[in-house]
């Protein structure tokens, strides 16, 4: 029997602690649920994240630091949607979330929504932000 479904985020490069000060910045609603830390006996860089999870716009989430490089990163085949209910909190979202990273579609009406916008964050986590 399944138990629970959480999108788990793997950040390289130890930069899972930014990446959650940005979203606790971005995100009125965030929650550090939990956290925990490498120490001096690793196998990670002592003060990188062993595992954390949070709690935004309505979802948890769980992520960690790679203590190992791997080849890969995240990728914009799958993004975290997210329901705005006012244009003013969107483009907030939007301006936030892309600054320093990369927008894929601006902010506009691309037929199956009245405003839709879609970035990459400075992790590389995409963000697809549909007014509702």
């Amino acid at each position: 029997m399944t138990r629970e479904l959480r999108t788990f985020l793997t950040f390289q490069g130890g930069r899972a602690t930014e990446a959650l000060d940005l979203y606790r910045s971005v995100f009125d609603d965030f929650e550090l649920v939990s956290v925990s830390h490498y120490g001096p006996d690793g196998p990670g860089a002592e003060g990188t994240i062993i595992a954390a999870r949070f709690r935004l716009a309505g979802s948890e989430f769980g992520c960690a630091d790679s203590p190992i490089d791997h080849p890969w990163g995240f990728t914009p085949a799958v993004s975290l949607w997210i329901e705005c209910t006012d244009d003013t909190e969107q483009q907030r979202l939007f301006d936030r979330l892309s600054e320093d990273g990369q927008v894929y579609m601006p902010l506009g009406d691309y037929g199956f929504s009245p405003r839709f916008g879609w970035v990459g964050d400075p992790f590389g986590v995409t963000w697809q932000l549909n007014l509702g």
